[in-house]
């Protein structure tokens, strides 16, 4: 009678061992399937990228202060000059004199002086305009970070890979407390992120443009966003906060 009891605790036992593992099994391998846009390929590698998805769209560089520029004009040597812009964003060329270059991109340079020097009257122009060294365009990436510092910005850029270039967030980051701050039209905006949710893919990693901001768990972030953050451990969207107008 005793050896029949031990015997159904044994069984009942055994069960139960078998549920959480059946459970612990299924909680190890989480199906998502129903997240919008997300595919599953089971025991697949990845699709093989095409010739377009090796390469970063371009994005045209505007020349700022502190660009090193040079300017070649086909046939003519003294009016080839490799050239800085100036704090005032100006560069002086022969014929030409002080001009204005700060906002534009190299291919606008390029037209204005074709008209500059026809005008000084040298016949059909050939120029070109090169960007030697990218000095204004720079983005700001501090807080727990492992090397905070000002990096240049040259082409496109994510927040994930704006953070990867300050080598990563430290070992006590506060990734669900990176904010962006920017200024568009004299207004000054921060956005939240949370670079988990981005890495499960629930939202798009978010385009980086020059003079961003980037704090990973900094005390400004945590006073901006703190209620909001408090009420919402996984943030699934961006936050977008006007902090003046």
């Amino acid at each position: 009678m005793v050896a029949g009891k031990v015997s159904m605790k044994t069984r009942a036992l055994s069960c139960s061992i078998l549920v959480a593992a059946l459970a612990l099994s299924a909680c190890a391998s989480p199906r998502f399937e129903g997240r919008p846009g997300l595919t599953v390929f089971d025991n697949k590698p990845l699709p093989e990228p095409v010739r377009a998805d090796l390469t970063i769209p371009a994005r045209p560089y505007v020349i700022g202060p502190s660009d090193q520029l040079t300017v070649e004009v086909f046939g003519i040597d003294e009016l080839s000059k490799n050239v800085t812009v100036d704090l005032t964003g100006q560069i002086a060329l022969p014929m030409v004199g002080a001009l204005k270059v700060s906002g534009m991109t190299a291919d606008e340079l390029t037209a204005e002086l074709v008209t500059r020097f026809r005008q000084a009257h040298v016949r059909n122009p050939q120029v070109t305009v090169n960007i030697v060294t990218a000095a204004s365009q720079v983005i700001t990436v501090d807080g727990s970070v492992a090397t905070p510092g000002i990096y240049p910005l040259v082409g496109r850029m994510s927040l994930m890979r704006a953070i990867a270039r300050a080598s990563g967030t430290t070992e006590f980051a506060r990734e669900n407390y990176v904010v962006v701050f920017r200024n568009v039209e004299g207004k000054r905006y921060a956005a939240l992120y949370d670079l988990r949710a981005i890495r499960q893919g629930i939202y798009e990693d978010p385009e980086i443009f020059s003079n961003d901001l980037i704090y990973v768990g900094d005390d400004q972030a945590r006073r901006v966003f703190r209620d909001l953050v408090t009420a919402a451990p996984l943030i699934t969207t961006p936050l977008i906060y006007l902090i003046t107008q």
